[in-house]
């Protein structure tokens, strides 16, 4: 395991670059998944552009205007965040900055480069505005597409995505919560995918109405999207070692061809830390799970990534606004459904039943695309012969 990139570029190209320590593993592929998907998505908007299902909005600008004293003020607290907590990772005393996730959410930070980084931002800021100045600004319409939208989308995402992934954990370990509510808080660890999901969606419908994107093309849009997202995003729980693995599996291997790895895994040097202690190891990542367990992040890699292929093959014959997302819930639900059966989580009590809250959400997830899937066809063919006409895409 690679709890950071320092680890993994050590042992696969044997440099000893002591500043990728700060580039966390899971964080550096959920950044990467962020930013492919984020490509994807705005090719699909694209594409349903160029087809006439979306269309622009316009907007007037007021250009040649000098920076207001708000654009400084947030450009210089941007420069200083950075400057503070990220830049003084770089030139502060190791010793401060050995727990790089510990250092990030503590108080600690540098003063003059948070001061001067906010500075520079801020400088910059009134730079570009000023070249660009007008003796008298002008107010002109612009056209904006969808597509043109998706860098805005994805912060929405991110943001409303890891409050949501923290608030579901919250309540997914609420006793221990109740008991520790500082250290739930302020961690690096703790996400729960389903939470950020229902944030995320939520986030961006809303932002879709206020700018009248059109709702079903965006969710058929956002499908495959999301689908190849959880899917890369999983390799950083793999690479990591974050905890989000499977139950002990001390069966022996189905096929002899089969990796060992992939049947089975104690997932050495973990980021967690947890397990017993590696021999020979010293400092810190120095343990191994003392039962090896499935290894379901892979499993989930394969068959997200083989999900996404086949949205993607779908995506050209699905007609009817809004099939594409019903089957992406109903792909979502059944593949973690399937995959809680092998995992480890906390369980809750439920009328009796102690399922897990992602077989929970999973269950009603798939229920939902598969409602949607028959309620769109219906209402199609109730367009088609006449009995009932199609409210228009909204």
């Amino acid at each position: 395991m690679y709890p950071n990139l320092y680890f993994a570029f050590k042992d696969l190209f044997g440099v000893d670059w002591k500043f990728l320590r700060f580039v966390n593993s899971f964080g550096f592929f959920v950044a990467l998944a962020f930013i492919i998907s984020a490509m994807v998505l705005a090719s699909e908007l694209k594409r349903k552009s160029k087809q006439g299902l979306l269309q622009p909005t316009e907007m007037k600008v007021t250009v040649g205007k000098p920076a207001s004293f708000m654009e400084i003020a947030l450009n210089f607290l941007l420069g200083f965040l950075l400057g503070y907590k990220i830049l003084a990772l770089f030139i502060m005393d190791s010793s401060a900055t050995s727990d790089p996730q510990a250092f990030i959410f503590s108080s600690l930070g540098s003063w003059p480069a948070g001061i001067g980084l906010g500075v520079l931002f801020a400088g910059l800021k009134w730079w570009e505005k000023n070249k660009k100045k007008l003796d008298k600004p002008e107010v002109r319409t612009v056209r904006i597409w969808p597509q043109d939208r998706v860098g805005e989308i994805t912060i929405l995402a991110l943001v409303f995505g890891l409050i949501g992934a923290k608030v579901f954990d919250f309540f997914e370990n609420w006793d221990d919560f109740l008991k520790h509510p500082s250290d739930y808080i302020l961690s690096a660890k703790g996400l729960t995918f389903y939470g950020g999901l229902i944030f995320a969606a939520l986030a961006i419908w809303w932002y879709a109405k206020k700018h009248k994107i059109g709702f079903w093309h965006l969710n058929d849009a956002f499908a495959p999207t999301m689908m190849l997202a959880y899917g890369l995003g999983r390799i950083g729980c793999q690479v990591a070692g974050d905890g989000d693995w499977g139950i002990v599996n001390t069966a022996a291997k189905p096929f002899s061809w089969m990796p060992d790895w992939f049947w089975a895994y104690k997932y050495p040097h973990n980021v967690n830390e947890v397990g017993i202690p590696i021999p020979g190891c010293e400092g810190k990542f120095c343990n191994e799970l003392a039962a090896p367990v499935f290894p379901t992040p892979l499993y989930e890699i394969l068959a997200c990534l083989i999900l996404f292929f086949i949205l993607m093959s779908l995506r050209k014959k699905l007609k009817i606004p809004g099939l594409m997302f019903a089957l992406y819930l109903m792909f979502n639900g059944a593949e973690r459904f399937f995959i809680e059966k092998i995992r480890v989580n906390t369980r809750i009590n439920l009328f009796g039943f102690h399922p897990t809250q992602a077989e929970v959400i999973s269950t009603l997830l798939f229920l939902a695309g598969l409602g949607l899937w028959i309620y769109l066809k219906r209402r199609n063919k109730l367009s088609k012969s006449g009995d009932k006409v199609a409210p228009n895409e909204t």
